[in-house]
């Protein structure tokens, strides 16, 4: 991977990406569907509120870090914040359930794979 430019306000924001990632995957750890999701409220609200960290995160990279980095979906991220932010009665728990055990983990690795880059100058 070439080393994409990265400022002090990416990485900042890359890390609260890594940190919203940790969060959302500790308050899924004792839940085991989408069901025992939605009827916990608690878990519910704060991982849609760390979704919506990342996305707002996301917003906040330069564009010339998303434009050279290109296998992370960032306009997935982006609209999946809008979707929690502005639809917030009609989110579908399944696909929250499935963005927290497909994406998450993959997603948190690879922004912590772009900070890491960033430390070896």
């Amino acid at each position: 991977m070439i080393k994409p430019f990265m400022s002090d306000k990416d990485c900042a924001n890359l890390l609260a990406i890594v940190e919203s990632c940790h969060k959302i995957k500790s308050f899924a750890t004792n839940i085991w569907d989408a069901e025992a999701l939605a009827d916990d409220e608690k878990s519910l609200d704060a991982i849609l509120m760390n979704f919506i960290v990342i996305g707002e995160s996301v917003n906040r990279l330069s564009v010339e870090l998303t434009s050279s980095i290109e296998h992370i979906p960032w306009d997935s991220i982006r609209n999946f914040r809008n979707i929690i932010a502005h639809n917030y009665f009609g989110i579908d728990v399944e696909e929250v359930w499935q963005i927290i055990h497909n994406d998450l983990v993959p997603l948190k690795d690879q922004t912590q794979e772009l900070i890491n880059l960033n430390k070896e100058t």
